[in-house]
């Protein structure tokens, strides 16, 4: 089922897609039906590089359930202060409608007087669909996050700061900052939710956190959602784990590809037992001929 509904959004996806470049009444009419979604977010990843991301989903007007992702579609990212409007460069939505571009860590941005950078995300017009524009303004926070043992108890510990057009750091102030580990699936919450005051916050780090077989664990400081600095991420491995119990590679048991012993030897005897049954029968009607050969002769 999971397999027909891919198929069907795949469908639907390429549909779209071809309507960026259709000239047809009738496909976009078709395009009419649907609402254009285009989000525009950023994000500072644990390696200091920008992470720009649009999110572009065409979704039904009559019923808001039915998303379909606008693939291959042309996004162009740029840097604006006020006439001026430099390039970033530009990414095409994927089948899931994302487009993606990663600005290098020491890329010289232009800045406002309040020390904003001004981000642009364009989707020019075509033929069917209207041009979609999208913008950000975002501080560049720098986040400096160390894991270390102060007087023998461990500690997380965060500086935060940005920077003016002057060169003078900021301490950086009431601003929200998350902790997570990286679990088998998601990301799990190891704190409450902190505030960096003067560009600092500490806490005394879990003891108790299963790691893996060596008790390494990989720890996130993360700022989300945040009205001036958008979305953070800072990471680092370290072993303060609790080291997990390797498991044993077992063979022979219901839930491993070989099935037990006793399964294979019971298949046995009932397979031998069936070709036993048809063996029997075929003899048997072998004589029943044979007798009755006879039989019809005397």
């Amino acid at each position: 089922m999971k397999g027909i509904l891919y198929k069907y959004s795949l469908i639907i996806s390429f549909a779209i897609s071809a309507i960026l470049n259709s000239t047809c009444f009738a496909q976009k009419s078709d395009a009419d039906n649907y609402r254009m979604l285009f989000n525009f977010n950023t994000i500072k990843q644990s390696d200091n590089t920008r992470l720009l991301e649009v999110s572009f989903i065409a979704r039904n007007k009559k019923n808001r359930k039915d998303k379909v992702p606008v693939y291959n579609a042309e996004i162009k990212f740029f840097n604006t202060l006020n006439n001026n409007k430099i390039l970033l460069g530009s990414a095409k939505t994927s089948k899931k409608g994302i487009a993606k571009l990663t600005i290098p860590e020491n890329y010289k941005y232009l800045i406002d007087e309040n020390g904003y950078i001004n981000l642009k995300a364009q989707f020019e017009e075509t033929t069917a669909l209207a041009e979609q524009i999208a913008e950000i303004n975002v501080k560049d926070l720098y986040l400096n996050f160390n894991l270390t043992e102060i007087d023998s108890v461990k500690t997380a510990l965060i500086t935060a700061y940005t920077i003016d057009n002057f060169g003078n750091k900021i301490a950086t102030e009431d601003t929200e900052i998350n902790f997570f580990v990286k679990g088998m699936l998601s990301k799990m919450p190891i704190h409450e939710e902190g505030l960096i005051s003067d560009g600092k916050y500490e806490f005394e780090f879990p003891t108790d956190i299963p790691g893996d077989i060596n008790g390494d664990l990989t720890v996130y400081a993360m700022i989300l959602d945040n009205d001036e600095y958008w979305n953070i991420t800072k990471s680092t491995t370290v072993n303060w784990g609790v080291a997990s119990k390797q498991i044993k590679h077992e063979t022979n048991k219901l839930w491993t590809e070989a099935a037990p012993i006793w399964m294979y030897i019971l298949l046995t005897i009932m397979l031998v037992g069936v070709w036993t049954n048809y063996l029997y029968t075929i003899i048997h009607l072998f004589r029943i001929k044979k007798e009755s050969y006879s039989l019809s002769k005397n």
